[in-house]
């Protein structure tokens, strides 16, 4: 998968470049809004109920700054992934012990007929494990800044 292939799951509807929540569940409410705003999400309370469990699970803080909350849900039609950015960093439970500020919320139903969302997730992390790409993530404050950085 190309990285710029990515760019059809987002929507500027779901881009944050400043979260507001101070806190992992008030992140999780604010990512998982956004979907319901833009609606692309009919029920945000079984949405939001699906992450937290699967965060109960295991964090899905990846280490460096990252994490991405994920789950398939019978709320989401079709594959959609939400960016948010924390300036401040959220306790998240990283194995490193630090802050997330980049957080990417994976929601796919139950069954595609693609199968993109572990392709999808497992890019994500690929490009997310390079430093410099981290770092380019941090500066974008635009959505139209953010999808050209996956174009590049």
């Amino acid at each position: 998968m190309e990285k710029a292939e990515l760019i059809s799951y987002f929507n500027e509807a779901t881009f944050i470049p400043t979260l507001q929540a101070r806190t992992k569940e008030a992140a999780l409410e604010e990512l998982v809004n956004c979907f319901v705003s833009a609606g692309l999400v009919r029920n945000g309370a079984i949405v939001l109920e699906m992450v937290k469990r699967r965060e109960d699970l295991g964090s899905t803080a990846l280490n460096h700054g990252i994490a991405l909350p994920h789950g398939r849900t019978t709320a989401a039609a079709d594959l959609m992934i939400a960016f948010g950015y924390s300036k401040r960093g959220l306790a998240w439970g990283a194995m490193d012990g630090k802050p997330v500020h980049l957080i990417f919320m994976v929601l796919a139903p139950p069954q595609e007929q693609n199968n993109k969302y572990l392709p999808t997730l497992g890019r994500l992390v690929e490009i997310l494990s390079h430093p410099a790409e981290r770092e380019k993530f941090t500066n974008v404050t635009t959505y139209a800044e953010f999808t050209q950085l996956l174009k590049s």
